[in-house]
């Protein structure tokens, strides 16, 4: 098969489909891969680097859309890629339908096969190719919060830990999966106090048991959770539903009951945010004040850090990358867990919570 992979357009975007490494394990299986020149730069990884390993280097996107059986991208398709796309031809990338009807339809058009990283699933229930960025995204959430606490981006001027004599942060994370874990993680080893919510009670038995005393557990009912966002100096939204839209967990109304400079970062803003309030941003203009509080809503964060990012990406995706290079489209009917990847395919959506969030549509 024929692999390309193009360069990310997305603003700010430096992260890589395919890393050298990959690339490798795919020519050695008598694959083909066809990269667009400067692809991994972002990640300190050349055109001689690709060519290395035995990629061809295509001078333009368009030489990729064109030739490419496959494309393996990082981010969803961008209206001047979803257009290059056609019916012989398989996606495999992160997507987040349910909260981008565009390219929900304009893959749909395409008539491409497109395959979301973010609803394949594993034996243990899990989401593996998801679990490795919400890992970064997690830890970079208290990161940028923590920034913008800063009185010189907008925020309360404190320092998530405080010093000898003063008040470290209360940070309330919503969500106790992977994006929440590595929040606490974080935000525990700067030294704040950290509320972790969640609706499942053996989750919070679980968190409990790993971070000990370190952080406090509360059953997210929506009177204790509004009762400690006015408590909070950051609060972190990381509530997954697989595919489907966030739910809107704090609403423009409890902003007034926040302390002023108080910073939102919503992680769940891929899958449309958990916050009322909450917008896409970009690493160009990563936040936005409503009502004295700070959002930080950038729909990428991971691609911030992408040299560590791509290649923690590469580690899960790799495998079934192989394996549509080795099968095609056969390979969703070897492993259920990969078809519980498949979004879109002969031009109709295929994923149920997209199409509860967006409804059915056929190719025009």
């Amino acid at each position: 098969m024929l692999v390309g992979v193009p360069k990310e357009i997305k603003t700010r975007e430096f992260r890589v489909g395919l890393v050298p490494s990959s690339v490798a394990e795919l020519v050695g299986r008598g694959h083909k891969v066809l990269v667009e020149t400067n692809a991994g730069a972002g990640i300190g990884a050349g055109d001689d680097a690709y060519r290395a390993v035995g990629a061809e280097i295509a001078a333009t996107a368009a030489d990729v859309f064109a030739k490419a059986e496959m494309i393996v991208k990082v981010k969803e398709p961008q209206p001047s890629e979803w257009v290059q796309l056609s019916s012989d031809q398989i996606l495999f990338t992160y997507l987040h339908l349910a909260a981008d009807a565009p390219q929900a339809y304009g893959l749909v058009d395409s008539g491409c096969t497109a395959i979301a990283y973010e609803t394949i699933t594993d034996d243990q229930g899990g989401l593996p190719l998801l679990a490795p960025m919400s890992e970064v995204a997690g830890r970079l959430a208290v990161v940028e919060g923590a920034s913008h606490l800063k009185a010189n981006a907008g925020g309360r001027g404190i320092l998530i830990s405080g010093v000898p004599g003063t008040a470290p942060a209360e940070v309330v994370i919503i969500g106790g999966g992977v994006v929440g874990v590595n929040a606490a993680k974080m935000a525990v080893g700067l030294g704040a106090r950290v509320t972790v919510f969640d609706r499942s009670v053996p989750r919070l038995r679980y968190l409990s048991d790993i971070f000990g005393n370190a952080i406090s557990t509360r059953y997210s009912s929506n009177a204790v959770l509004a009762e400690a966002v006015k408590q909070a100096d950051m609060v972190i939204g990381a509530v997954l539903i697989p595919g489907a839209s966030a739910p809107q967990l704090i609403t423009r109304a409890q902003l007034s009951g926040m302390k002023p400079g108080a910073v939102l970062v919503d992680v769940a803003i891929d899958q449309g945010g958990c916050f009322e309030t909450s917008k896409p941003t970009t690493h160009d203009d990563p936040t936005y004040i409503i009502d004295d509080i700070v959002h930080y809503c950038v729909a990428n964060m991971p691609g911030s850090v992408p040299r560590t990012s791509s290649e923690a990406l590469n580690n899960a995706t790799l495998p079934h990358v192989l394996a549509l290079a080795d099968k095609g489209v056969a390979a969703l009917d070897d492993d259920p867990h990969l078809m519980n990847g498949l979004n879109v395919r002969n031009g109709e959506i295929v994923y149920q919570a997209v199409l509860d969030a967006l409804g059915s549509r056929s190719a025009a």
